[in-house]
């Protein structure tokens, strides 16, 4: 421990129970199958919910660049232009230079794209509504709030860096 960060340290036991909790999530929930969904779809969990961002961009008539996939998955670019290259040789999208700038590209859904990104957003509500049901109606609200919660300090730290 670095003098001066006692008082910003979690609770060793918080520390652990949140981590057990958060890693029996992960494989509950079938995270760490890499070739079908956790509802079911046989494409990766990255293939998936990059299907699903273009799907929510195009509906609000925004463009997405490999760039904004990236940031938006919290994936390399060289993965995510691996994962454009496959989305585009199954069919699912194209890619498109924009004339303001060479280096970039625009990645779209085709029909085929949307139709299966359809159908994926439609699993994942489905599950998810399993998994609300299970949840007591009063308590809901709070789990929501935490992961709320979760998902704001996880994105405001980085690996490596303490808090």
């Amino acid at each position: 421990m670095r003098a001066g960060h006692a008082a910003a340290e979690a609770p060793h036991q918080d520390v652990e129970d949140l981590r057990a909790h958060v890693q029996e999530f992960v494989r509950r929930f079938g995270l760490l199958v890499t070739r079908e969904t956790p509802c079911g779809f046989p494409v990766s969990p990255s293939y998936a919910h990059a299907l699903m961002l273009l799907l929510r961009r195009g509906a609000e008539g925004l463009t997405t660049l490999q760039t904004d996939l990236a940031a938006r998955l919290g994936i390399d670019k060289s993965n995510v232009a691996r994962l454009c290259e496959r989305m585009v040789d199954a069919g699912h999208a194209v890619q498109t230079v924009p004339p303001t700038d060479g280096r970039s590209r625009l990645v779209a859904l085709t029909a085929k794209g949307t139709r299966l990104a359809q159908r994926i957003e439609q699993g994942s509500r489905d599950r998810f509504s399993a998994v609300t049901i299970k949840i007591p109606a009063g308590k809901r609200r709070a789990v929501i709030a935490a992961l709320a919660d979760l998902n704001a300090a996880v994105a405001s730290t980085v690996m490596g860096e303490e808090p």
